[in-house]
């Protein structure tokens, strides 16, 4: 999360980095039908890292063998632990008067909205997502998945996979991104209405301008997934990518 930036082309927006931690954290997994397993968020000033928050959640049901394998969290470390409810008001609070910031900012967002409106709780801010911005600042890289975005970068993941380390990475890479972004890419992303953190990562907005405003048949080209999974010892690694080409409007 980031406070007061010094630098006013972000019109001294707050924000946050913020990665909760989901049971089936994968493409197909929706809101409605999985929970939240931990969660951190980092504040930001625009400077620096300036203060953090971080609890394990009991979400109330059986951890699947997937994930207690991928991240190590367990029944035994959560049976214990609040629930959201218990601790949604405490969240909001680091949360509230924020730009949330995250790795994929719209597939973490839709969890945490999600959790608050099964409290009771209303909860609508700003988003930005690092996937899209450093496709922007940084461009040219193999791979922006988180781990390999980081090692790119010279940050080191601490216990990844948990919440905590996946969260202190966004922020270290949001960090590197406000120092390298000299065209407003930033700024631009935090328009109302612009559009950026709503759109797939990997799917350019120019694209998505492009696209004419009728009905039709649009085609994808070339479009595959490719997903690696490697072990080492009680590391894992699991890196999920998209490769689409421009899209085109064929028919109508």
């Amino acid at each position: 999360m980031i406070r007061e930036p010094a630098d006013d082309r972000l019109g001294f927006h707050k924000f946050e980095g913020c990665t909760p931690l989901l049971i089936l954290r994968r493409p197909e997994a929706t809101p409605e039908k999985h929970r939240v397993t931990e969660i951190a968020i980092y504040h930001h000033d625009g400077m620096q890292i300036t203060d953090h928050y971080k609890t394990l959640i009991n979400p109330g049901r059986k951890i699947p063998h997937f994930i207690t394998g991928l991240t190590g969290i367990n029944y035994e470390m959560v049976k214990e632990a609040p629930s959201f409810a218990d601790v949604a008001e405490e969240v909001m609070g680091w949360l509230k008067d924020r730009v949330f910031v995250a790795h994929n900012a719209h597939f973490d967002y839709s969890f945490l909205r999600k959790e608050f409106e099964d409290t009771g709780l209303a909860w609508n801010t700003k988003k930005l997502c690092t996937v899209r911005l450093s496709r922007k600042i940084i461009p040219g890289l193999d791979s922006y998945g988180l781990g390999r975005l980081a090692e790119s970068l010279g940050i080191k993941i601490p216990d990844r996979h948990r919440a905590g380390g996946d969260a202190l990475a966004t922020a270290r890479i949001f960090d590197i991104l406000l120092k390298r972004d000299q065209g407003g890419v930033i700024a631009k992303a935090l328009r109302r209405n612009s559009g950026e953190a709503i759109l797939p990562p990997n799917l350019p907005k120019e694209e998505f301008d492009k696209l004419p405003a009728r009905p039709g048949v649009y085609y994808f080209p070339r479009r595959t997934w490719t997903r690696d999974l490697c072990r080492q010892g009680d590391q894992h690694q699991e890196t999920y990518s998209q490769a689409i080409s421009p899209v085109r409007h064929v028919s109508e």
